[in-house]
């Protein structure tokens, strides 16, 4: 199945470029264009586009509210989007993930990380960089600056199975680094954080690493060492 893919870029030579590495691979497809995060909005909602490459800074209206009012449209569910930004470590790009972003990649990615990072984003995993996620993480989604948590009572849907996978996947590990871990099958992993991301009606797994942060169930550890489920 070809995935569809909109580019929302204020920048029209950058947007030709990627629309002419996004169209040159057999299962991806560009759909539309926009210049500004109105357009993208509007367009989102017209062309319902598998992915959305979604850049911050743009003009009318910026990728942060515009990734919100997409994530929050309940006709837009099957939508991902996948931040562009400058700068991985950004204090914008955690409000996005929070508004429901799946990842994000910087503007000067290699021609393989984007097609990769587009696939990614499309099947519903979560595109967060080695690199950048820890930093994100401890200085930002663990904070409650913008607001208060959500309460750990959301968390009482979760079988004890459940829990420990999305604390898990919190922590960065994929599926068959937990299978190995916990010694199960990749399927099994999957199937209980997909059983997680229903109950907590979380679109993708970036949105479980927000709700694992934010209700407590994981915690931010000190520079340098590794995050903590608690419990």
């Amino acid at each position: 199945m070809t995935i569809r893919v909109l580019l929302a870029e204020d920048q029209a030579l950058l947007r030709r470029a990627f629309r002419l590495i996004i169209d040159a691979a057999d299962d991806l497809t560009v759909v539309g264009e926009a210049g500004d995060g109105r357009e993208a909005l509007r367009l989102t909602r017209e062309l319902r586009p598998d992915v959305v490459v979604m850049d911050i800074r743009m003009p009318e209206l910026d990728g942060l509210a515009a990734t919100a009012e997409i994530c929050a449209d309940q006709n837009l569910l099957g939508t991902h989007i996948l931040i562009l930004t400058t700068f991985e470590v950004d204090a914008y790009v955690a409000r996005a993930l929070r508004a429901g972003a799946s990842g994000f990649i910087g503007k000067g990615v290699a021609v393989d990380e984007l097609l990769a990072a587009v696939r990614t984003v499309a099947r519903g995993d979560a595109l967060l960089s080695p690199t950048a996620t820890r930093a994100l993480i401890t200085r930002f989604l663990a904070a409650p600056e913008d607001g208060p948590p959500h309460l750990p009572d959301r968390l009482a849907t979760l079988t004890a199975r459940e829990r420990e996978m999305v604390a898990l996947v919190a922590t960065g590990l994929s599926n068959e680094d937990i299978a190995a871990r916990l010694v199960l099958s990749p399927f099994t992993v999957r199937t209980h954080v997909h059983r997680a991301m229903a109950k907590l009606e979380a679109r993708d797994r970036a949105q479980l690493v927000v709700i694992a942060y934010r209700t407590g169930l994981v915690r931010a550890a000190p520079s340098g060492t590794d995050d903590r489920p608690v419990g």
